[in-house]
């Protein structure tokens, strides 16, 4: 894998736009590694797991095993709707694509993915506390339980509810109707 390969594959690479900058999305630098280096490795492995925060290592080896980039990547499940369901693996793509940009791979325009830009906007417009909508489920909730709503939030004010902290509830809750 030269220098020469790389800028080659790079300039191959569909880029979408996200805010006016040109980004790589993740599928895009995998294609390229294979292009440069078909029995490249591609390996990944979850470093910790602990209270639906995931934080993953991707590590990029040509075909004798010499490392050509890291990457790390942390995920948060109750983050967006689309970590509800798939926090893993979206951090693994992650991880996947800033190894791949530490390899040299897509990073003509930016270090970061689409996927991670996508996913720092979706989290920098997402609202500080819950809706009136959602505060009232809540109440709903925790009334047909016949349970005391500060002892459910710990006190916190039912207007100061995260969104994090609303899932985590209505997850306890949720197990809770199942006991009763």
């Amino acid at each position: 894998m030269t220098y020469e390969d790389i800028l080659k594959a790079n300039e191959s690479l569909k880029t979408i736009d996200v805010k006016g900058k040109n980004y790589v999305q993740v599928n895009e630098r995998v294609k390229a590694l294979r292009m440069i280096c078909p029995m490249a490795t591609i390996s990944t492995e979850i470093v910790s797991m602990d209270d639906g925060v995931v934080t993953m290592k991707a590590t990029i080896s040509d075909e004798n095993g010499k490392i050509l980039g890291t990457g790390f990547a942390q995920e948060k499940e109750t983050s967006s709707y689309i970590n509800k369901t798939s926090y893993i693996e979206n951090c693994e793509t992650s991880a996947v694509g800033r190894a791949l940009g530490f390899a040299g791979i897509g990073i003509d325009g930016s270090m970061a993915s689409a996927e991670e830009v996508a996913n720092a906007i979706i989290n920098q417009n997402k609202p500080q506390y819950i809706s009136k909508k959602e505060q009232q489920v809540l109440v709903n909730m925790i009334e047909k339980r016949g349970l005391n709503i500060e002892n459910v939030l710990n006190g916190t004010p039912l207007e100061e509810v995260t969104p994090e902290n609303y899932a985590d509830a209505v997850k306890r809750l949720s197990k809770l109707k199942e006991i009763l």
